[in-house]
């Protein structure tokens, strides 16, 4: 069996999210991959053993990415304010550093076969729970925490994909998010 290299397997999740988003899953092969990686096609099979489980495992890894970025963020003792702010804050900054793997995930999230939406993942476990606290700590409004999930981060989204917007709208637009959130969400 061929020693795995972390460099290569870096530029095939590269490859993989560049030409996922330029081709689409169907127009995306494994040696268009290989190619667009610097690799032969037997390179990728080292790490995957086909195309949907690469996917799916890349997909799964920066999921996890983005839960952990926005869970690095919060600390013993925050209050309900700036736990939103902070929660909004990075998820924008996390968008606008990480485009590509953003969209990616993004565009997969909704695909149940790649997605695998029912299956609880650490990182939307984690996040659930620190809602849940600040529930149980009367912080935030009693909401399911799909919802509150979704009050959080998707209007961000909205902003921060947003091509027509120039950066100093969004930020406006970010800071009154950041009002509009609080003030529904805090008790």
């Amino acid at each position: 069996m061929r020693k795995k290299d972390d460099e290569k397997q870096k530029n095939i999740k590269e490859a993989v999210i560049k030409l996922i988003l330029e081709e689409g899953f169907h127009g995306t092969s494994i040696s268009k991959i290989a190619k667009k990686a610097g690799v032969s096609p037997a390179t990728v099979y080292v790490y995957y053993e086909n195309k949907e489980i690469m996917l799916h495992k890349i997909y799964q890894e920066y999921s996890e990415e983005i839960y952990s970025h926005l869970l690095s963020k919060i600390y013993e003792g925050i209050s309900g304010r700036e736990l939103i702010e902070v929660f909004i804050r990075s998820y924008y900054n996390y968008i606008e550093e990480h485009e590509e793997i953003f969209r990616f995930v993004d565009q997969f999230s909704s695909c149940p076969a790649l997605a695998n939406r029912c299956k609880k993942d650490k990182g939307s476990e984690a996040l659930k729970q620190s809602l849940e606290q600040m529930k149980e700590k009367k912080i935030i409004k009693n909401f399911h925490s799909d919802n509150l999930t979704a009050i959080i981060f998707s209007p961000i989204k909205s902003i921060a994909i947003n091509p027509c917007l120039e950066e100093e709208e969004k930020i406006k637009m970010l800071e009154e998010m950041i009002s509009i959130i609080q003030y529904t969400l805090l008790l």
